[in-house]
């Protein structure tokens, strides 16, 4: 197992810096979406049609909401680390599924795509040890 241990030292502090600058970034991002009302959540939210589920856009709406402000606001903070991810992988899916169903080109969808891998990319990672969920959650000692 020695092969797969992680040898960077500063492993945890490039998670850091990943976490704190992403999770203000989509926080900043979300806020005005959280604090637009529900004619604008049902206008996010109507976006979930294109997979089935044409019902309930305004929860869908403000749900996206909550994911980019309160999710961003947990990625950085290293707390509910993973359910956080899961939310705005989620949220960056379908914001992907939306702008190429618009025919949008390459670059009206990559910003989105992008950050779904980073989501994905983050959620098998783990916050890192500068983390709160660290903290309240320690992972068990490894014997080897």
């Amino acid at each position: 197992m020695a092969l797969f241990a992680n040898q960077y030292r500063t492993h945890d502090v490039g998670l850091l810096l990943l976490r704190v600058g992403i999770g203000t970034m989509f926080t900043m991002h979300g806020y005005p979406k959280l604090f637009s009302g529900p004619e604008a959540w049902a206008q996010l939210g109507g976006v979930m049609k294109l997979v089935g589920l044409d019902f309930a856009p305004v929860f869908w709406g403000f749900l996206a909401a909550v994911a980019e402000t309160v999710g961003g606001q947990l990625l950085a903070l290293g707390l509910f680390f993973r359910v956080a991810c899961a939310l705005l992988l989620g949220t960056m899916i379908m914001a992907t599924v939306m702008h190429v169903s618009t025919s949008a080109d390459f670059q009206g969808y990559s910003h989105a795509l992008e950050s779904a891998f980073l989501f994905l990319g983050l959620l098998f990672a783990g916050p890192g040890k500068y983390s709160i969920d660290q903290l309240l959650f320690p992972a068990p000692r490894r014997l080897y």
